[in-house]
This record gives C-alpha cells, structure tokens and sequence, in this order.
C-alpha cells in the first residue's frame, strides 16, 4: 500500500552581519520574542498535517528519501531548495507551495526534479507560476481549524474594530497616509479601535482581539492566502480589507515583473465583508460596511465552512497527490 510522504525542510539560518552570527541570532530572538512563532509557511505545513490527522489519513514526515517505495506518494511544501537536495527517486513529487518566492528564482525546478505539479494558494499567484511550469500549475489554499477558531458572543465585545496591521513596505509613507488615516476616520466617528501587528504577537493574544472586536480592518498590501484574515473569517468576524490591487514587493524588479495583479484578500466573497482601494475609498466604504454588519448582511464563518476547513483542504490535497501518480 502506497503511503503519504510529506516533506518540510525550514529555510537555514545564514551569516548576516558578522561571520557565525547565525548561531547566536536564534539564542537572541528566543529571549527577546519568546518562544518559536510558526510563520505562514510553517502554519502551512501545520495545517495540512493535522488534517489529514482529522480524517484519519497516516502520512510520514521527512522521511530519507532512499527509503521512499516506488508507489509512495511525494508532497515537497517546502521552504528552500535543501528540501530536495539529494532527491534521486523516481517518485513524481507535488511541489509547493513556497519552495521559492517568485518562479524565476528556480526556473529549471522541473527539469532537475520530476515535478509533475506545483501548488499554488490562489489564482493571482498561479498566473505568475504559470509561464515557467506551464501546466503543472494547481490552486490548493490550506485549510483553517475551525475548531480552533470559533464565535465569540457579540455582547462581550468592548471594540468596533481591530485594525491589523500587515503593511509590510513603504512604511514610512503608508503609515501616515494609510494606517493613521484609517484611525483618524474611526476616532472622528466616534467607533473604538484596537491595534494588532503582524509578527509581533502570539496566536492567543490573536484570539483574544478577535474575542474582543465586532469586525476587523485588514491592511496588508497582498496575500497569497492570508491565513490571519480568514482565521478572523472563521471566528465570524467580518472584514474590511485594503485591496489596492497590485504586487508591491519590491523584489518585483529583479524578477522582471514590476505589474503584478494582485489581492490582499484572495478568499472572500459577500459573505465575508467589503473591500476599499485606497483611503479616499475609505469612508464611503466604512459607511456601507457599518450599515451591512448592524443588518447582520455578513456571515463570515459560513464561507470558510464552505470553503476552506482543514478536512476539505486535506482532502483535496490528497486527491491531487493522486492524480499526480496518474500524470506521471
């Protein structure tokens, strides 16, 4: 019998400034931050892995590749190149996602490997894939707990909104423009606002601002997923999100790409809540949302259930390792 074969290898720490400062770079950031706080790939892997537990579906983890049968089934998640060093089996391998950034960066990944499909999250991010590994290219988002992440009763909310904070460049211009913008509004209409910003809090301290707040604001310029917004989502609390529109990585640049169509909320619907352009959206928008949420026109829960829980996302994970045996 054919079994799962899974496979998750973390990027390496590297020399930044000084030479051997990647030894002592991990002993700081654990006294400073705390213990380890899995990253959106992390949470990936994570994820995909307690679903298959809930369906009851065994799978092996990092197992050495000389040991792989010739029908076990290969999923390569990532997050670098080191997860396939020394690959010489014959096994047709699910790739992705984020065994790179961008596709330029490990063009020849599917002549040195037999990838025979490479994951995507969302379609914004497939379209980009799609010119260097043609038809190998597969949309699969990860599944949210949604055991995990449940409603809270609305009466015990003391905050309209959490606003977070995911603006990742130009911060020095979007902060003011954007983020102090946004308060400024809410404060002269009188709503009650907390902050979050990302990388800079734990999952339980997420947990309790959602307890606390009847919607969120989501400023992030893109996602490729966005497992924190529909984590929200998932605990019934609508979002207004900025979706300008456009990749605003900078790295863009060196990839040859410099107009990326892009989304900072790929899963969403009606559903779900309301999306602003830019800040001379924003209050038309904010009105709307306010009068849509006190109508009760938002149930953000129901699209993740619909969409996007562990048992689906696992499942279909499953189904496409499947017919990657076939495609080979």
């Amino acid at each position: 019998m054919s079994r799962i074969c899974l496979y998750f290898v973390r990027e390496p720490e590297r020399d930044r400034w000084i030479p051997g400062d990647r030894f002592v770079r991990p002993i700081i950031r654990r006294i400073v931050r705390g213990k380890f706080r899995p990253g959106g790939i992390d949470k990936v892997f994570i994820n995909l892995c307690l679903g298959l537990d809930r369906l009851g579906v065994p799978y092996e983890v990092n197992l050495p590749f000389d040991q792989l049968c010739d029908d076990d089934q290969v999923g390569v998640v990532g997050r670098c190149r080191l997860a396939l060093k020394g690959y010489d089996r014959p096994n047709p391998i699910v790739g992705g996602v984020a065994l790179m950034t961008y596709p330029s960066e490990w063009p020849t990944l599917c002549e040195e490997y037999p990838v025979v499909v490479y994951l995507q999250h969302c379609e914004w991010c497939k379209v980009c894939y799609e010119p260097f590994y043609g038809d190998r290219c597969q949309l699969w988002p990860v599944g949210i707990d949604t055991h995990s992440w449940t409603p809270t009763n609305s009466a015990n909310k003391r905050f309209d909104f959490l606003i977070y904070d995911k603006i990742r460049w130009q911060r020095e211009v979007l902060v003011p423009q954007l983020l102090d913008a946004v308060k400024a509004e809410l404060t002269r209409r009188k709503l009650t606002f907390t902050e979050i910003r990302y990388g800079q809090y734990d999952e339980q301290q997420y947990k309790k601002a959602l307890q606390d707040c009847r919607s969120m604001i989501f400023l992030c310029e893109h996602e490729s997923q966005g497992l924190a917004y529909q984590e929200c989502l998932a605990s019934d609390v609508p979002v207004l999100a900025w979706d300008q529109g456009w990749c605003l990585d900078p790295e863009r640049f060196k990839w040859g790409q410099p107009d990326i169509p892009a989304t900072s909320v790929p899963f969403f619907d009606a559903r779900c809540g309301l999306r602003f352009r830019d800040i001379e959206e924003f209050p038309n928008k904010l009105t709307q949302f306010l009068d849509m949420s006190r109508r009760g026109a938002f149930a953000p829960r129901d699209y993740i259930m619909e969409n996007l829980t562990l048992e689906k996302c696992s499942a279909d994970y499953l189904r496409i390792l499947e017919e990657a045996q076939v495609r080979a």
